[in-house]
């Protein structure tokens, strides 16, 4: 990946890597019983085959902070951000507001607009036309450290 630093957001474009592909054991994983490792089918998996649906259009971000944490998006998450989808009420959105990068869930009711963060610690915001307001992409998955 190659990153673009724009402000306090680290972006990621996605770099096509051949052979780039990961064991997948297409069995699922069992969370409860165990189940018997022979009935395991195995291929490859790429990650960017998976999660980017428009490559043109996606990136990757770093989150920064905890405002995002209901939502299950917790500080050094990574999150894939693509352009060309829609801005919706209730999608999450990174967002460009007032010279920052910020990401919060999309609320748009009656030509209004808010942002909204899933920790009741943060204020919403309120979106007007005093703002300089730009939705930079909608994040469609997001991959985490365990």
């Amino acid at each position: 990946m190659t990153p673009k630093n724009q402000d306090t957001l680290t972006i990621f474009s996605p770099e096509a890597i051949e052979d780039a592909a990961a064991q997948f054991f297409d069995a699922g994983i069992s969370a409860g019983f165990p189940s018997p490792a022979e009935d395991f089918s195995e291929h490859r998996l790429s990650l960017d085959q998976e999660l980017v649906k428009n490559k043109d259009t996606t990136f990757y971000a770093r989150v920064s902070g905890q405002s995002m944490i209901g939502a299950g998006l917790d500080d050094s998450d990574l999150l894939v951000i693509d352009r060309s989808l829609e801005p919706t009420n209730n999608k999450i959105a990174v967002c460009f507001l007032d010279g920052e990068f910020t990401v919060k869930r999309l609320r748009v009711s009656d030509n209004q607009m808010w942002l909204q963060p899933e920790n009741p610690d943060y204020p919403i915001i309120n979106i007007t036309k005093d703002n300089n307001f730009l939705i930079w992409g909608i994040v469609t998955n997001v991959i985490k450290k365990v």
